[in-house]
């Protein structure tokens, strides 16, 4: 086996496995428990609108998809993991509208090139491992001056926190992987499209409250140290120690979390 082989061998098992980490737990309940809003905000800054043709990468179970249907828009929802897609045909039945679900690896999107005028991720497409693939991928299916954004967790904020966490008890990453929160950092993100995109604009804002049996990131590293109650037993006390930081609430009986992203939108220069 060449050494090309073997790096393509690697990254479909890769693959396989963010597939199976996103299947587990209840990630669409928990999409639209504690962020319900934020796919709505994503349409709204990226001024989607009847007869644009648009592509959600890392759609998950379409919380960004479904409310860019709902503007008018002819919408493909993409996402590593089609097990999400059934929560999202739903979800989109309930309110009305039809959209498109097509499995696709957001790092070899299976689409032509310039074929979307608006191209979008709500906290999905960072979760790729290969950030500068990805995003070249995120301006070649965009037409020239078209709209590219991305709505990512910030690495300060508190689910770039938790991740800063479960990272000492989860398994290393493969080589050239990135950490997912890179994306809320408005340097590293301007740094992966480079010159392929113009009117830029990046809005950090707040939102808050939840996770450990429906979020497959958190499930995978759990797994990881089943074995080990005192790794287990630590990583119990950090993410708690982390929530009681975060906590803004004022002893109303619930805890309240701001979850802070970043929320970047461009045009792909002609």
């Amino acid at each position: 086996m060449t050494t090309q082989d073997s790096a393509a061998e690697a990254d479909r098992a890769l693959k396989a496995k963010h597939r199976a980490m996103w299947a587990q737990g209840d990630y669409p309940s928990l999409a639209a428990e504690v962020i319900p809003d934020l796919g709505a905000v994503l349409v709204e800054a990226c001024g989607v609108r009847s007869g644009q043709r648009v592509l959600d990468v890392g759609a998950g179970s379409g919380n960004a998809a479904i409310p860019a249907a709902l503007a008018g828009a002819d919408v493909v929802a993409s996402d590593l993991t089609p097990e999400l897609f059934e929560a999202g045909r739903q979800s989109a039945g309930k309110q009305g509208v039809e959209l498109s679900w097509q499995e696709a690896d957001a790092e070899a999107l299976p689409f032509g090139d310039a074929e979307f005028d608006t191209v979008l991720s709500c906290v999905g497409v960072m979760f790729a491992p290969h950030h500068q693939q990805a995003a070249g991928e995120l301006v070649r299916v965009c037409r020239p001056g078209g709209t590219i954004g991305l709505l990512s967790w910030t690495p300060q904020g508190f689910i770039g926190r938790m991740f800063a966490i479960l990272k000492p008890y989860a398994p290393p990453p493969p080589p050239g992987a990135q950490p997912p929160p890179l994306w809320g950092d408005e340097d590293h993100v301007r740094a992966l499209f480079g010159d392929r995109i113009t009117d830029v604009r990046e809005t950090p804002e707040a939102f808050r409250d939840y996770f450990k049996e429906r979020y497959g990131p958190t499930i995978t590293v759990y797994k990881n140290i089943a074995g080990d109650p005192e790794r287990t037993a630590a990583l119990d006390r950090d993410l708690a120690d982390l929530a009681r930081e975060s906590d803004l609430s004022t002893g109303g009986g619930g805890t309240v979390l701001e979850w802070e992203y970043l929320l970047f939108t461009a045009r792909r220069a002609n």
